[in-house]
């Protein structure tokens, strides 16, 4: 295993040394993602979820030969993301839409992965339709020291029916040595429309930030990720009020504040990882806290954000045309990877002569 660490951070080295030649310096790069997974269900019928609402239970035919498929695809997109700057498949990966353990084991041990040694975290959560987030990383890179599943308690409008929905993932490790905490998110759907859900989404926002403030208190330079699928643009009041991430220039982070590379992307470019009726939503995101925006890169930083939106990812014909290309649609498998693309972030780290 140590092997394989110095094989891949000399590698990182130089390509980043090529990238950043006008400096005359070397820098260790690590890419950290999110990536919805779209309804990565199993084929078993669990009698404790909903899972046969998924779209693999509904289907007819080999469901068995769809779900290898589904599984293929989603390891060739998790293999793929940050290759162009690292030269390796992503150190920290979070995910949605999962129905458990088992289905990520099967991703993580598909030959574009195996040979990454991918760990899991997960826990069960209550959600309806039995669906989970996760985080994944490579064990040579990134060693988890604390996990922990906070429940979100959510009830259907002014009722006192419970509305069952994801837990919210802490992780709390050291990648290359160096402490981080990532918090991976799956916030309540806007079923219902925007308006009558936001309620949901602002207490998604609350527990969020009441885990960045616990790992603030402990450490005021703590180094933290939050991402997920927010169900949110940036713009919104989730992300930009409660959690306070709407600052278009990383210069004007205040100090234990929180930075959200997607507003500018959203705001100015109306960029989108995710699309319906003609419209662009950027509801996947991963924001930072304020000490990975520093300038010194003598512990790692943030470098920069980005859209993992690469061709392949792209309906080209059809109802979906120019959308991520969905692997479901109108009840069939229809060979594509999900119904939202991507995000990652590249943090790096100098390297002392």
């Amino acid at each position: 295993m140590r092997k394989l660490r110095l094989f891949t951070t000399a590698i990182i080295t130089l390509l980043v040394f090529g990238l950043q030649a006008q400096n005359k310096k070397k820098y260790i790069a690590h890419t950290v993602a999110f990536y919805n997974l779209e309804n990565l269900f199993d084929t078993e019928n669990d009698p404790d979820k909903y899972d046969e609402a998924s779209p693999i239970m509904e289907m007819n035919g080999d469901v068995e030969e769809v779900y290898k498929k589904k599984v293929v695809n989603m390891a060739k997109v998790l293999a793929d993301i940050g290759k162009e700057v690292t030269h390796n498949s992503p150190a920290v990966i979070g995910v949605s839409e999962v129905e458990n353990i088992h289905v990520l084991e099967d991703v993580v041990n598909d030959p574009q992965l195996v040979d990454k040694d991918y760990g899991i975290v997960h826990y069960n959560s209550p959600d309806e339709r039995g669906i989970d987030v996760a985080l994944i990383y490579q064990k040579a890179l990134f060693t988890p020291l604390h996990t922990s599943s906070h429940e979100l308690v959510l009830y259907d409008d002014n009722s006192t029916k419970r509305d069952y929905t994801r837990d919210q993932l802490l992780v709390s490790g050291k990648l290359d040595g160096e402490m981080i905490h990532v918090i991976v998110n799956h916030w309540p759907s806007r079923s219902g429309g925007e308006a009558r859900s936001r309620p949901k989404r602002v207490a998604a926002a609350k527990l969020s930030k009441k885990l960045v403030d616990s790992l603030q208190n402990n450490d005021p330079y703590a180094k933290i990720f939050v991402m997920g699928d927010f169900n949110d643009n940036p713009t919104n009041d989730s992300l930009a009020k409660v959690l306070k991430a709407n600052d278009e220039d990383k210069e004007d982070v205040a100090f234990k504040g929180i930075y959200n590379p997607y507003y500018s992307m959203f705001k100015k470019d109306g960029l989108g990882t995710t699309g319906y009726r003609d419209s662009w939503s950027l509801f996947d995101q991963i924001l930072v806290s304020q000490p990975l925006l520093e300038k010194d890169f003598s512990s790692f930083r943030y470098y920069k954000a980005g859209i993992y939106n690469k061709s392949y990812l792209v309906s080209k014909h059809g109802r979906w045309k120019g959308y991520p290309k969905r692997s479901f649609s109108n009840g069939r498998f229809a060979d594509g990877y999900s119904d939202h693309f991507p995000v990652y972030v590249y943090v790096l780290k100098e390297v002392k002569e």
